[in-house]
Formats: C-alpha cells, sequence, structure tokens
C-alpha cells in the first residue's frame, strides 16, 4: 500500500500507466469484452466495476491535451448517441478529473480497431454491456520554478 494511491492501482497497472508515453492509449473494458484476443497487454481486475477503475487510473494519468480527441467510449450497437447508465457514469467521472474534454462515442469496429492498438487494456469485471472507454496520455507540464531549478542541480555534484 502506498499514501495517496487508490488501492485498485496495482503494481502491474502502475508499471504500466508510468511506462506509457505521450499519445499512448489504455483501453478500460467489462467483462465481456474479448480483451485476450483485442490487448497487446492485458492487466486483468476482475471482481472490481469500470467505474471505480476509470476513476483510480484518471487520479494518476494525465490525459492528452495536444489532441481535440482524447477520450473515447464504446456505444449501445450502432447508436452513436444512446447513452446507457454506465455511459452517464463514465462521462461524469471523466468530468470530474477532465472537465474540458469531451468522451466521443465510437462505433462497433471503431472502437475495436482502437483497442486493438492500444498500449494496454485493463479488464474489469463489469457485468453491464458496452461499459468500455479508451484514455489517451497526456504530458505533465513542469512547474515554472521548478524548471529553473533542475536547469541549476548538477545530478554528479555531492
Amino acid at each position: 500500500m502506498l499514501k495517496g494511491l487508490d488501492p485498485l492501482l496495482s503494481p502491474e497497472l502502475l508499471f504500466t500507466l508510468r511506462a506509457m508515453g505521450h499519445g499512448d492509449e489504455i483501453a478500460i473494458v467489462d467483462g465481456n469484452y474479448p480483451g485476450v484476443e483485442h490487448a497487446r497487454r492485458l492487466i486483468r481486475l476482475d471482481g472490481h466495476r469500470l467505474i471505480p477503475v476509470l476513476n483510480a487510473v484518471l487520479s494518476v494519468l494525465p490525459i492528452d491535451d495536444f489532441v481535440a480527441e482524447a477520450i473515447f467510449r464504446s456505444t449501445v450497437k450502432a447508436e452513436r448517441d444512446k447513452l446507457d447508465p454506465v455511459h452517464e457514469e463514465m462521462i461524469d467521472c471523466c468530468a470530474r478529473h477532465e472537465p474540458h474534454r469531451q468522451v466521443v462515442p465510437l462505433i462497433g469496429q471503431d472502437f475495436y480497431g482502437r483497442v486493438k492498438t492500444a498500449h494496454a487494456v485493463i479488464q474489469t469485471g463489469e457485468p453491464r454491456l458496452y461499459a468500455n472507454i479508451i484514455l489517451r496520455k497526456g504530458v505533465i507540464y513542469p512547474k515554472e520554478a521548478d524548471a529553473h531549478a533542475a536547469a541549476e542541480v548538477d545530478p554528479f555534484v555531492y
């Protein structure tokens, strides 16, 4: 256990999130999603629902602000604008962490194709259908004072 970190952030998940670079994507999917078939790297969080996992990931992952769209959700079949309760919960969770970002719906194969190229997939035990989301990692900007201080420190002088 670590201070200030959601306990859903397992060692494997923290390693994966830290290893991701700017522009890499991670998918968080429900228990019915074909994770083994679609994942380059699969992290299993069986027994946990999607929204708490999404909340935990968003507590540490910066979202990309270099692109217009950086958060994507699956849709109910081909109904792009239909919102199931789980979609509303995903949108609300994202809005708490990233109030200026929209959650963009992706239909079927567009969503699946994007998951297949993602850095990793987190498979939850979420029982609700179409409870899938993709997050694109952004950057952490240095604080102005930190940037100047770092430039003045020689790491080889003790």
